[in-house]
Order: C-alpha cells, then structure tokens, then sequence
C-alpha cells in the first residue's frame, strides 16, 4: 500500500514530462497504476470522508437499563420491548459483551441424573 505523498510525488513526477519508463524506472510505478492514481486524485476519491452512522434499533444505553432493571428478562420480552427480533437482542448484547445464559435443559438434565441415583 503506497502513502498518499508517494502517490503525489508519482503523479507530479509524471506531469513534469518524464515518460512512463522513467516512472518506472525512478519509482516502480506502472502506467496503468499512475492513469489509476490520477483518476482518483482528480475526483476526489482519497479525501477524508465523512462517517456516518446509522441510527439503530437498539439504543446501548436504553438496553443496559433494560437488563439492568430486569436482569432475568428473556431475550423475546427484550425484543418485544424494543420492537427487533431476539436474534438482534442476542447480537447487540454481545457486542456489550452481557453474557445471558438461561438453559432450562441444563436443570432438567441435572433432575433425570438425580432420578437415576435413588
């Protein structure tokens, strides 16, 4: 990946009436590579853009305080409560890294194992 001053210095080079060979020659930078760079610099293409954000359905803040009001909240009554899927829930709790561990499986199968014993 080449520095945006190299890839000035390239393009004035050129423009100075040096030919492609010598480009090459005195930067390793092939021709199609320059007509690539020049394009771009005259539209506008390496200037900083802005960033957007998009706005989501799940406010951070709003779900901290969901959880935190209601810790043992399963994650449909979340979703309901923010209008959004449980998977969408399960996401952006994860990238909060809450972990929500609710497995009813989990006390079932220690129940049979207590059956067996006795």
């Amino acid at each position: 990946m080449y520095s945006m001053d190299f890839r000035l210095r390239a393009a004035a080079y050129k423009d100075e009436g040096h030919t492609f060979d010598e480009l090459y020659e005195a930067l390793k930078i092939p021709a199609q590579t320059y007509y690539n760079w020049k394009r771009r610099l005259e539209s506008g293409y390496y200037e900083k853009t802005i960033v957007r954000t998009r706005k989501r359905k799940i406010a951070k803040d709003e779900l901290k305080k969901a959880v935190e009001q209601k810790p043992d909240a399963y994650l449909r009554e979340l979703a309901e409560k923010f209008d959004c899927s449980a998977t969408a829930v399960s996401k952006a709790l994860k990238k909060l890294n809450i972990t929500r561990k609710k497995s009813a499986s989990a006390i079932t199968k220690n129940r049979k194992k207590s059956a067996r014993i006795s």
